[in-house]
């Protein structure tokens, strides 16, 4: 097997606060120091892309050092937490943007799908959108022609591919662009996390797509938090960890190493978290009787506390939790108003929750809260807000194993109080 993707030493260093690459008087003394032979004076050897450590110099590498080569055929799992590098990796590998340092060969023509929106223009229409993405790969309008009614037929979008598809929901816009970098002559295949955007069903459909299009010779490059998605269809992976690559290999190693890393104290949210309608002051977890076991097991009752701090007074203000494994499947989702009466009054909330024991499976966790309005606009999202491990035991009797598929239905018994303005 060749290798179609060589990356040599790649960084991307980033102006933290700015658009562009910073001052005039930062860009020449960048270049007096290129053409001395001396590197970036405002970069900081060994440093990191923490999210949790505090901006001392005003720079960040997104990525550092990175080195990785991908063979013809392979499909190779990019995995890692939020803000690890790993959208940045795609972009530079896609061209979108350049790296600070390193090389990039890619041999052959990429089809990229970062983002919802991506190579789309909102103005055309789906059959337009078709035809310029096509023509963006140096396809012909030939080509083009006899690929059109297999990528309209697996995106489902017919009825609306001569609408614009700025009237697409989310969901749509992403059907077409998969099913258009999935079908057009592209040797490589990027898609980042962006199919999350789907439902279940178009899920399961574009992986079985990618899994035909390597056994064809065609290479993938596929970033998700789903790790049975990345397990299922991926041969090999890279960790991403705070903008370095950290592990190599075979995915299934991959995947262990990530998830054996997994604790509290590295994916702990740093608090407050603040925007112009709420502050989000503490989250709490800890298990039912935590003074005699503080270990959380499959059979443990779960309590949490939220506190909070409401800015606004508005009608129909809630909170929605989710609980996730991190293979990216959904435990439960609950939305509810903090305050029942409909008046959401400014000041302080805490709210009380009970997550009931033999519910959980071993493995680990994570909370997503969601403060919102009208439970259509997000006011405040927190992701990875408390990530925990459930240890294992011999009861599993009414275990995730033995509950149908999907986000399943809870009591949480959810009390929330008014602490006052």
């Amino acid at each position: 097997m060749r290798p179609v993707i060589l990356a040599d030493n790649i960084s991307k260093l980033y102006k933290l606060g700015e658009i562009g690459t910073g001052t005039l008087s930062h860009d020449l003394q960048r270049w007096i120091s290129k053409a001395r032979g001396k590197g970036d004076p405002f970069s900081i050897i060994g440093a990191e892309n923490d999210r949790t450590s505090k901006d001392t110099k005003g720079y960040a590498w997104a990525l550092n050092d990175i080195s990785f080569e991908v063979n013809e055929g392979d499909v190779l799992g990019i995995i890692g937490r939020n803000g690890a590098g790993k959208s940045t990796l795609l972009k530079i590998l896609s061209r979108v943007t350049l790296p600070s340092s390193g090389y990039v060969d890619v041999k052959g023509r990429i089809a990229s799908l970062l983002e919802v929106g991506t190579g789309f223009h909102p103005e055309l229409t789906g059959r337009e959108n078709i035809f310029l993405n096509g023509a963006i790969l140096g396809m012909k309008k030939q080509e083009i022609k006899k690929k059109f009614d297999e990528i309209v037929e697996f995106s489902g979008v017919a009825k609306y591919v001569d609408t614009p598809v700025k009237r697409y929901s989310s969901g749509m816009y992403v059907r077409l662009a998969f099913a258009v970098a999935a079908h057009l002559e592209s040797e490589i295949l990027i898609v980042d996390e962006v199919l999350a955007v789907g439902d279940i069903e178009f899920q399961r459909k574009c992986l079985g797509k990618m899994g035909d299009l390597s056994k064809s010779g065609r290479t993938v490059l596929f970033v998700s938090h789903n790790l049975t998605a990345v397990q299922e269809l991926c041969s090999t992976g890279i960790l991403l960890q705070n903008g370095r690559l950290t592990q190599s290999g075979k995915v299934a190693e991959i995947i262990n190493s990530y998830q054996s890393n997994l604790s509290s104290s590295d994916m702990k949210v740093t608090f407050p978290v603040i925007s112009d309608s709420v502050i989000l002051q503490d989250f709490k977890l800890f298990p039912e009787n935590s003074d005699q076991n503080p270990t959380i097991t499959c059979d443990t009752a779960i309590h949490f506390e939220i506190y909070f701090e409401n800015l606004i007074s508005q009608r129909t203000q809630d909170v929605t939790l989710e609980l996730k494994m991190m293979d990216g499947s959904i435990v439960f989702h609950q939305a509810f108003e903090f305050a029942p009466k409909g008046d959401s009054r400014k000041g302080s909330y805490i709210l009380r929750g009970k997550i009931p024991g033999q519910l959980l499976n071993a493995g680990y966790y994570s909370f997503k809260l969601i403060f919102g309005h009208n439970r259509q606009y997000s006011l405040l999202t927190i992701n990875e807000l408390c990530v925990f491990e459930v240890e294992n035991t011999h009861t599993l009797l009414g275990s995730l194993f033995n509950s149908p598929p999907g986000t399943i239905r809870i009591d949480l018994n959810i009390d929330c109080t008014y602490e006052g303005a």
